[in-house]
């Protein structure tokens, strides 16, 4: 997708090193946006391996956002992405879903004097007082009192396609502040125009390499799914990434970009002007590895620095988009084998270290 590979050669070309909280190092850069088109087909990126169990993975870690659940118990049957955040029970001190899902309504009591909140009586919602907001108040086993902004969406697309509310939040500044990781894409807006929906997602923190690849897949997969069950047909998916970074290696080797980035920026932007020649990343990235230091490698021996592999990346020719089937059933009986991904080829997979 080169709307995806454009972002990785600007971040390299254009980034600042950044240490950061991970202790492995990343070149990163500022405030960077694109929009995909995802009625030309699902961009599954096709110039490394995303389909088996990497598909797989997306697609219970989305049915498991669905669920509103914040413990990992039945995700982690199919995927381990989520274990090193995770207590001894499976729970997360911030999970996505519980908070599309479940979002927390503060207690009557709690509440500052003039704030309504849905679930009030006599609460009006967008003037218009056919419309209930208590419908989208679930009642908690311990006495809170939480709202699907899910739900919400859906009935609201229904019912008022052309509002301009139509916000997912997983953000909860009390929770976020002392959360073991809280959330990178952490809001989302639906919009309609025409007959298309629309989504836009923003991402505090972007992992190039291994996380944005997913959340391109799962976010334009969720558009189809919430523009299926509205009758709308599925738009564009658009992205801001406000911190988006490419892991560089740890110890040595992250400081050896360190020292060495503005050379490397140098090779790079040689590249961009000699047009077409995009092989030529091929010797950038050799010469990486010829001059840094050896890098070290995550549990699965897999690097650190994602720079090379990029870079290889960036020489791949994209292949045509597949196509996706969801099975047309309520949302909340939805399950990852009622999509099916179809007519998928790619370039062989890259190996990515993961920093936690």
């Amino acid at each position: 997708m080169e709307e995806y590979l454009s972002t990785v050669n600007n971040v390299l070309r254009t980034g600042a090193y950044k240490p950061n909280r991970t202790a492995v190092d990343t070149i990163s850069g500022f405030s960077k946006h694109y929009q995909v088109d995802v009625s030309a087909g699902h961009p599954l990126l096709t110039t490394k391996k995303m389909d088996g169990f990497r598909w797989n993975s997306m697609l219970h870690e989305l049915v498991w956002y669905l669920s509103g659940e914040e413990h990992i118990r039945t995700l982690r049957e199919e995927t381990k992405i989520w274990d090193a955040w995770a207590d001894d029970q499976g729970r997360l001190d911030t999970a996505y879903g519980r908070f599309w899902r479940r979002f927390p309504i503060p207690d009557a009591d709690d509440a500052l004097p003039g704030e309504t909140w849905a679930g009030e009586t006599g609460t009006k919602w967008d003037d218009n007082p056919d419309v209930d907001p208590s419908r989208w108040v679930n009642e908690e086993g311990d006495g809170r009192s939480t709202f699907d902004q899910i739900q919400y969406v859906i009935d609201m697309l229904n019912e008022n396609p052309k509002s301009r509310r139509l916000v997912v939040n997983a953000w909860n500044p009390g929770n976020a502040t002392v959360s073991t990781l809280p959330p990178c894409h952490y809001t989302f807006v639906f919009n309609v125009q025409g007959d298309e929906l629309n989504v836009h997602l923003t991402q505090r923190s972007a992992d190039l390499a291994l996380g944005v690849p997913f959340n391109i897949a799962c976010y334009s997969l969720l558009l189809k799914i919430i523009a299926q069950r509205t009758g709308f047909k599925p738009g564009t998916f658009s992205h801001t990434l406000v911190d988006a970074h490419v892991y560089c290696g740890d110890g040595d080797r992250g400081e050896w970009y360190g020292e060495n980035l503005d050379e490397l920026q140098e090779k790079l932007y040689a590249v961009q002007s000699r047009q077409n020649d995009v092989k030529a990343y091929d010797e950038v990235a050799d010469w990486i590895e010829a001059n840094a230091p050896e890098g070290a490698t995550d549990p699965r021996g897999k690097p650190y620095d994602h720079v090379p592999g990029l870079l290889r990346q960036l020489t791949r020719e994209p292949k045509q988009r597949p196509n996706i089937r969801v099975a047309d059933k309520p949302l909340d009986e939805l399950e990852a084998d009622d999509i099916e991904l179809e007519n998928y080829e790619s370039h062989p997979g890259i190996d990515f270290g993961v920093a936690e």
